[in-house]
């Protein structure tokens, strides 16, 4: 009879303060000599611990978030830029991040995935956050999302409206937001108020004592935690079901 796999344990992942060093002098000296010269401070400042913390992180959501993984293979951004289609040459990003996300939805973000809400956490000189929610999906689920918006609208201001997630992450990012309903709703329609999001984001940002912190992953379990709801919302509505365990 097969045997179940041992779950993980979390350990204490976090960064040192060469890591957001690292990415202020690649800022500086962004070129791919530089970087061959610096490839083993990165390994050493960014990726391995990045890839440490997605694999605690996933520990962590085995009891917060069972359907939601994270994978150091398939949560990590590359840091290699894709320039095919940009003015800016510049081979690499000065910024790093990892998405945790739905087993049944697929690694991908935005328009590259049809739905699918999960987790994020962003690295960045400028400024780190945590984040939930859905950035910019495709036009076949943001449809969905709009179907049960207008249908249970109500639902969907419980959460994000409640007052301690008020306080923790304020309110949903307007990045594109529409100027006016989306076609098919009329104005004063209960949803009215969401339907002209196009991406449904909020975050909450980690300052760098946050980030060089031995809690760092106790810290954004709890972020992943207080997201839930929203998460699981929207995975609701584009029918990517909650589950209760993993194991």
């Amino acid at each position: 009879m097969p045997t179940k796999p041992a779950p993980k344990r979390a350990t204490s992942a976090s960064f040192g303060p060469d890591a957001l060093a690292f990415l202020r002098a690649l800022a500086r000296h962004n070129n791919r000599d530089w970087f061959t010269a610096n490839k083993t401070r990165y390994e050493q400042s960014l990726r391995r611990p990045m890839a440490a913390l997605v694999e605690d992180l996933d520990v962590h959501l085995a009891s917060i978030a069972p359907e939601i993984i994270g994978d150091p293979r398939r949560s990590m951004f590359r840091i290699h830029r894709d320039v095919r289609f940009s003015q800016d040459k510049s081979p690499y990003k000065t910024n790093a991040g990892c998405w945790f996300y739905h087993q049944d939805a697929g690694r991908g973000v935005g328009q590259d995935a049809e739905g699918g809400a999960g987790y994020y956490v962003h690295l960045e000189p400028a400024g780190c956050f945590v984040a939930g929610g859905i950035w910019m999906p495709g036009a076949g689920a943001l449809a969905k999302l709009r179907a049960a918006l207008a249908e249970n609208p109500a639902g969907f201001a419980k959460i994000v409206r409640a007052p301690a997630f008020r306080r923790r992450y304020g309110r949903l990012s307007e990045e594109a937001m529409l100027k006016r309903l989306p076609r098919g709703f009329e104005p004063g329609h209960p949803a009215e108020e969401w339907l002209r999001y196009k991406s449904f984001i909020v975050s909450r940002a980690l300052t760098p004592a946050m980030v060089t912190s031995p809690r760092l992953a106790a810290m954004l379990a709890a972020d992943f935690r207080a997201l839930r709801p929203l998460v699981r919302w929207l995975n609701g509505a584009l029918g990517l079901a909650a589950r209760g365990r993993r194991y």
